[in-house]
């Protein structure tokens, strides 16, 4: 056994990469780095519930996606009643479309004062979870869950960015990904 013992110092926890970065527009992005959009064809699943916030990202993932090559006549709309309801309706548009190349699922659900909150958030993040794990088309999580109607303004066209703006970065960048894997 060694003699030595050993010194043990209080550390400070490390904190989160992200952490930094929470007071900052997020949805700026490099068009140099996105592969261009031009040939995938996108579907936009959109909650009604909080239209003056799911509005705002469907507006900044229509934009992004232009703004990256591609095509109006290639995104393709359907609107749902709520955010649970975005599940079923990210399948069916899966279904009836089959030439998509990504799916973006946008909500919003601000906390209440009941547990409606945390089923309608854990259901929707295991659905779509559910659907990317069963399809062979990405489906991009757009919803917000959010403590109050500002931070979901803030994440919807404020000071935070826009939400809709990342995902459908993200949603270009699975496009191309699932492209390439089919070689």
């Amino acid at each position: 056994m060694n003699s030595r013992k050993r010194r043990y110092t209080k550390r400070r926890p490390k904190q989160c990469s992200n952490m930094a970065t929470t007071n900052k527009n997020l949805s700026t992005y490099d068009k140099a780095t996105i592969p261009n959009a031009k040939d995938f064809r996108f579907g936009i699943v959109v909650s009604e519930w909080n239209p003056e916030i799911t509005e705002g990202m469907f507006q900044g993932a229509f934009d992004a996606l232009l703004d990256c090559g591609g095509i109006k006549e290639n995104i393709v709309r359907w609107n749902v009643p709520g955010s649970f309801e975005l599940i079923y309706g990210c399948k069916q548009l899966g279904k009836s479309y089959d030439m998509l190349d990504a799916i973006i699922a946008i909500g919003s659900v601000i906390q209440g004062e009941t547990k409606h909150f945390d089923y309608v958030c854990e259901a929707v993040a295991q659905g779509i979870k559910e659907l990317n794990l069963t399809s062979e088309i990405p489906v991009i999580f757009c919803v917000l869950t959010d403590n109050n109607l500002q931070q979901s303004i803030d994440r919807s066209g404020g000071k935070h960015g826009n939400k809709g703006t990342e995902a459908a970065i993200a949603a270009i960048k699975m496009a191309q990904l699932r492209k390439d894997a089919k070689f």
